[in-house]
């Protein structure tokens, strides 16, 4: 065969391709990898079951440039150098059309480092650090796009609150790693910056569930307030052992896991006045907002949380973008992405020139009467902060 036979061959199969109705060409693959098991496992699959949601719902509609929508996953167990290999083989063996942000910013931070080298446009739906995206000019990152509001202003709705209250001090203790450091680090100089004195902070291990010894420190302290810098299960694990211990803050605050139903499942009653920091609220006025709600109790038989939405408004936002460039060629879609400012279920997205998120805004739900209740900041609160809160003996 001549090289110009060859060349008029390949020029017909594109002009066939291009011709060919809805599927027929395949599906846009979109690789993952996700925290379906591990210490991120219950939030993990909550933000893959948004990703779920938005590729049947594109699908419904007739897919993107014509074409159907696969996620293919892979599970990292929540491991950071997991994920590394599985975004490798994502991009170098499966050979993916797109890939989109795993859980957490411990992951993220690792993968991005993959999606950067092979230049593919990055969608992190729940990726808070502000390291991640903020870099010195040498490390920059250009393809990555973040979704939520910074881990240091997930305790400013606590902070806030406190202080206008009149508390003065405050303890603040966090999970040892990227973005429970950062949002802790956050907690600590927005209460300085509002007079308050920080009386304790310490850091505990990933995975840890004895919480004795650090909250005999804190009751000996005797902060005011106590913001903890938690996903899921030390979320539960610390307040089950601050009511054994008997430590009786007059706030305490939670930065993950605090706002999920079975936050208050596990521990009824023992919930009641904690505040949970929050990226999103089914109760929020945004655009969609309730279609999103409906179609996910349909789809799942529960009510959706903050990382579902946020996996969910992620896949929408990439899906919108590539649908703007009319490609998926990263560096296009890149360029709509750093111009795009949208409205979604989840609430707006607008980055700059990092990818970094600033137009989102956080919440804080307190726990009152067995229900969520947004109660920061005052223009978006449902109800208002029940204050004090009364010793665990008084519940």
């Amino acid at each position: 065969m001549t090289a110009k036979t060859l060349g008029a061959l390949i020029a017909a199969t594109a002009v066939l391709a291009a011709s060919l109705p809805a599927g027929a060409q395949g599906p846009i693959r979109i690789g993952a990898s996700m925290s379906l098991t591990g210490t991120y496992a219950k939030l993990g699959n909550y933000q893959h079951e948004g990703y779920k949601l938005c590729a049947k719902q594109a699908n419904e509609k007739g897919g993107l440039l014509g074409r159907k929508i696969e996620f293919v996953v892979y599970d990292d167990q929540s491991m950071p150098p997991t994920a590394v290999r599985l975004y490798e083989k994502l991009i170098t063996e499966d050979k993916v059309d797109a890939v989109i942000g795993p859980y957490s910013s411990p992951v993220t931070e690792a993968s991005a480092n993959v999606t950067e080298k092979y230049k593919k446009v990055m969608v992190t739906p729940l990726a808070a650090t502000t390291s991640i995206f903020k870099r010195p000019p040498d490390k920059r990152r250009y393809y990555i796009f973040m979704v939520i509001s910074p881990a240091e202003v997930y305790l400013e709705g606590l902070v806030d609150m406190a202080a206008k209250r009149g508390l003065k001090t405050i303890a603040i203790i966090n999970e040892d790693t990227l973005f429970a450091k950062a949002a802790a680090d956050g907690a600590a100089d927005l209460a300085k910056k509002r007079g308050m004195q920080v009386v304790f902070r310490e850091g505990y291990p990933k995975g840890n569930q004895d919480f004795s010894a650090i909250l005999t420190k804190i009751r000996a302290a005797n902060p005011e307030v106590l913001a903890a810098s938690t996903y899921f299960d030390d979320a539960v694990a610390i307040t089950r052992q601050m009511k054994e211990l008997n430590v009786n803050p007059k706030m305490y605050g939670l930065t993950v896991g605090g706002d999920l139903p079975e936050f208050y499942d596990l521990l009824k009653q023992n919930a009641e006045y904690i505040t949970g920091a929050t990226q999103w609220e089914s109760a929020l006025p945004y655009p969609g907002n309730k279609e999103f709600n409906d179609a996910y109790k349909k789809e799942f038989g529960r009510e959706p949380v903050y990382h579902s939405a946020a996996g969910y408004a992620g896949c929408v936002i990439y899906l919108e973008a590539v649908k703007r460039a009319g490609s998926l060629d990263s560096e296009k879609v890149r360029e709509v992405l750093l111009k795009l400012e949208m409205k979604t279920a989840f609430g707006e997205f607008k980055v700059d020139q990092d990818g970094f998120q600033t137009a989102h805004t956080m919440v804080t739900t307190q726990w009152q009467d067995g229900k969520k209740v947004i109660v920061w900041p005052d223009e978006l609160a449902t109800g208002k902060l029940r204050f004090p809160t009364p010793p665990w003996n008084q519940r």
